[in-house]
């Protein structure tokens, strides 16, 4: 029995009904002030255990080639199995900055929940966090060869400076540090040290980190909406990292929400689900982590959709394609997602 959070088997209905594009229908909000526009999204990249590396020129050169005002990253600069070395990050800087357009980053569970681990080379996870908010966060400008100035929840380089927001164009756009691997919530002693290098001391702090952040995270996205409704702002769109469980299995006996991998979700969809109902314009929920282009209305209530969430989850390794979105707000639809399938890749 799933809960009255997510539709059942969303996956196998989007394949079929929303294999090209996806209209999100606005409706409520004003639009006044705003002109079209259209950003890119792309994440889970570059994996050297897949062999991705001759496959980022060709993605690089098709998203500069193409007409979009920025794109956004949804976590994830390596794979799973390879070291949290100081060098990983600075390639990936250098991947963002071959870009034309700004790009903004949201980090991944890649890049730091999972450093504890030996095949990752055994690092302090939170010290990995730190190092990612001081060299990759350091500043308020965006990546790429041209910059935008974002707004961050922390000061530069200091604790939550990776949550970041950017109204563009009167849309609001908000990253979020919501990382896969259950948003670094640890589960019980066997999940503190398996494969781990982790301590018990470790963990505690973990938990501790992954408490505060979430209550950070969901004061950012709630005063995204405060903004998004003062400004009259026709759509929101939250990035961040993490699969959610949007495709959970659906069984009578047993609330999958429940489930011990994803309940470090649990507050942050109660808390977004509450601004939904209350919003007139429309919602896009970005994310990557499980690598399969997909987009959907996800959400429901009492068995009712709630149809101004539409959720786009990005391609992935060792499928190194983008995901273009138009946006419209004087047009029937707000938000047109296209699946950008790069030629060679």
């Amino acid at each position: 029995m799933l809960s009255s959070v997510f539709s059942a088997r969303s996956a196998r209905r989007t394949a079929v009904a929303l294999a090209v594009s996806m209209v999100m229908v606005a409706g409520g909000a004003s639009a006044q002030g705003v002109t079209p526009f259209s950003f890119g999204l792309w994440g889970d990249l570059p994996y050297a255990k897949n062999g991705d590396g001759p496959k980022m020129r060709r993605l690089i050169d098709n998203m500069n080639a193409a007409d979009i005002a920025f794109s956004v990253f949804d976590g994830d600069t390596k794979d799973g199995s390879s070291e949290c070395a100081n060098a990983s990050y600075a390639d990936a800087v250098a991947l963002f900055d071959s870009l034309k357009r700004p790009m903004i980053y949201v980090p991944g569970d890649n890049e730091w929940t999972d450093c504890h681990r030996l095949n990752n080379g055994g690092y302090d996870n939170l010290e990995r966090l730190d190092h990612i908010r001081k060299t990759m966060f350091a500043t308020n400008q965006s990546f790429g060869q041209s910059k935008l100035t974002l707004e961050q929840q922390g000061k530069p380089g200091e604790k939550f400076s990776e949550n970041t927001r950017l109204i563009h164009n009167g849309i609001v756009f908000v990253g979020l540090n919501i990382p896969g691997s259950n948003n670094n919530k640890v589960l019980d002693d066997k999940d503190c040290t398996k494969k781990s290098a982790r301590k018990a001391d470790q963990c505690a702090a973990d938990n501790a980190e992954y408490e505060e952040r979430d209550a950070a995270n969901i004061a950012w996205m709630k005063e995204a909406f405060v903004k998004a409704k003062a400004l009259k702002a026709p759509g929101v769109a939250l990035t961040f990292q993490a699969d959610l469980g949007f495709d959970l299995p659906e069984t009578e006996d047993k609330d999958e929400r429940k489930n011990s991998n994803v309940d470090g979700y649990d507050r942050f969809i109660d808390a977004l689900l509450v601004e939904a109902k209350s919003y007139d314009g429309q919602i896009l929920v970005v994310h990557g982590d499980t690598h399969f282009f997909k987009v959907d209305k996800p959400f429901i209530n009492q068995a009712n959709l709630i149809p101004n969430v539409t959720r786009v989850e990005t391609f992935g390794s060792p499928n190194a394609h983008w995901v273009k979105v138009d946006v419209d707000p004087t047009a029937r639809e707000l938000f047109i997602v296209h699946p950008m399938i790069v030629p060679g890749n």
